[in-house]
C-alpha cells in the first residue's frame, strides 16, 4: 500500500523504487492486490444497494442485499483473475527482450499499474452510468502513462521502444478491461433477473 501514493504523484520514482524491491506474488496481492481490487467491489456494492444504478431518465435500478454480495464476489474474483492476465500477457510480449523478467515480476507490475483503476472504482459509491465511464475511462489513461513509464525501466529499453510496448500492452489491457466489464454487466444482469 505505501507505493500508492508514489504512483499517483511522482511515478518515475515510484516505478524505480518498485523495481528494487523484487516483491513475489504473493506477497504484491496480500499487500496491494487483494486490498485495492476490494475499493471498486465495496464502492460499487454501496452504491447499487444503497441508490442504485442511476441510468438517467429517472430510472434507477436497485439491488437487493443478497444479489450485490454475490454479484460483489464473481466482480472481486474477475478483478483478481484480470491483474493475474495482465502480468501473463506483459511477460508474453517481452519474450523477445534480453532481459526479459519472470512472470512474477510481471504480475507484480501489472498489479502496481492496475493501480489507478483501482481508484477509480469510489465513484462507484455514486453509481451513475456516464460518470463512471468518464472516471474509468481517465484512469485507463493514467494507467497508460504508468505502462510507459514503468516499461522502459522493468524491460530496460529506450523510451521509443517503450511507447511501442507500453501501447500494446495498454489495447491488450484495454480488451481484457472491456471484457471483464461485459461479464460483470451480463453477470450483473442475469443476478437482477435471477433475484
Amino acid at each position: 500500500m505505501n507505493h500508492v501514493w508514489g504512483l499517483m504523484a511522482h511515478p518515475n520514482r515510484e516505478m524505480r523504487n518498485i523495481k528494487q524491491e523484487n516483491e513475489s506474488v504473493s506477497h504484491h496481492y496480500t499487500h496491494h492486490v487483494l486490498i485495492m481490487a476490494a475499493i471498486p467491489v465495496i464502492c460499487a456494492f454501496i452504491g447499487t444497494t444503497q441508490l442504485g444504478w442511476d441510468l438517467g431518465a429517472e430510472r434507477t435500478i436497485q439491488l437487493s442485499m443478497f444479489t450485490g454480495i454475490a454479484l460483489g464476489i464473481l466482480f472481486y474474483l474477475l478483478i483478481l483473475g484480470g491483474v493475474a492476465v495482465m502480468g501473463r500477457v506483459i511477460h508474453w510480449m517481452a519474450r523477445n527482450y534480453p532481459q526479459r523478467p519472470s512472470l512474477q515480476r510481471c504480475t507484480v507490475f501489472a498489479g502496481y499499474v492496475a493501480t489507478p483503476l483501482f481508484l477509480s472504482g469510489l465513484v462507484a459509491l455514486y453509481p451513475l452510468v456516464w460518470l463512471c465511464l468518464l472516471v474509468g475511462s481517465l484512469a485507463m489513461v493514467y494507467t497508460g502513462y504508468l505502462l510507459y513509464v514503468g516499461i522502459p525501466m522493468f524491460l530496460n529499453i529506450d523510451r521509443e521502444e517503450s511507447l511501442r510496448f507500453s501501447g500494446s500492452t495498454l489495447a491488450i489491457g484495454i480488451l481484457v478491461f472491456e471484457v471483464l466489464l461485459a461479464l460483470t454487466v451480463v453477470i450483473w444482469g442475469y443476478g437482477y433477473l435471477m433475484f
